[in-house]
């Protein structure tokens, strides 16, 4: 399970030319997320470009430190314990990073020994995400090169070599094609079920579809916050709206409206 609670974060803003010397500005990232995502579940962090969806995900896998609130992965305070959290935890970011000169395989089995694999546990590890995420004959390929949806398929076995408990990604449908949704849309869903493990799935995206979809449970996100929080049927009746886009424009931006 992952827990938030009142997660915040300041920047300090770039400066430049005239303003150099004066007073530094800052930029508020996140002002307020909350939020749990169970065991066996898919959870979707939805909100527009800006909303915090990245700062927020960035912080929980211990890439940036907080300056307020808690996280929990499995019990485990993420600030306190960052790698007993982070070997619960399988994380897929925006930079997908694959190093080009190695193959698949050996992309994959490198994170596994960095996880504290044996070598044979990571090759057979590979092997069975191979199959899993019909990516066989990738495996002997070097990544440079690899298509978008190549390289997701690759970085989501690295993510999920060592097996575990749960798994953070970032916006994952970026750049690819409609097939490699689908098949990165089936193998979330796989991996929720008991038969995949019963994954606990965290993801941020700004496409509706994906979340109607996709997600058991959707968190709304706007300036930082955290601004609903339900199954898509609960955030309907919540909006007042029969159509979920219009629904979580009420949600997200129904202040700013004046609805």
């Amino acid at each position: 399970m992952i827990e938030v609670e009142r997660l915040a974060k300041v920047y300090a803003a770039p400066r430049s030319g005239f303003r150099a010397h004066g007073t530094a500005r800052t930029v508020q990232a996140v002002a307020d997320a909350s939020f749990a995502a169970r065991d066996g579940a898919i959870t979707g962090l939805l909100g527009p470009n800006g909303a915090g969806k990245t700062t927020t995900l960035r912080m929980l896998a211990a890439l940036i430190r907080p300056d307020a609130g808690r996280m929990a992965i499995d019990g485990i305070d993420v600030a306190a314990q960052p790698y007993a959290a982070l070997a619960r935890t399988g994380v897929l970011s925006d930079a997908r990073g694959l190093y080009p000169r190695l193959t698949a395989r050996e992309n994959i089995v490198y994170y596994g020994g960095l996880q504290g694999m044996p070598r044979d546990a990571a090759e057979a590890r590979a092997e069975a995400l191979a199959e899993m995420l019909d990516m066989r004959p990738l495996l002997e390929r070097r990544t440079e090169g690899f298509s978008q949806g190549e390289r997701m398929k690759t970085a989501l076995a690295r993510a999920l070599v060592h097996d575990p408990a749960n798994i953070i990604l970032d916006e994952p449908t970026n750049g690819l094609d409609v097939l490699a949704t689908r098949a990165l849309r089936e193998s979330l869903r796989w991996l929720a079920t008991p038969a995949g493990g019963a994954k606990c799935i965290v993801f941020s995206t700004h496409i509706m579809q994906e979340v109607e979809r996709l997600c058991d449970r959707v968190v709304v996100m706007s300036h930082g916050r955290t601004v609903a929080a339900g199954t898509v049927p609960e955030l309907l009746a919540q909006s007042g709206q029969d159509d979920f886009e219009e629904a979580f424009v009420r949600l997200a931006f129904g202040m700013e409206e004046g609805r």
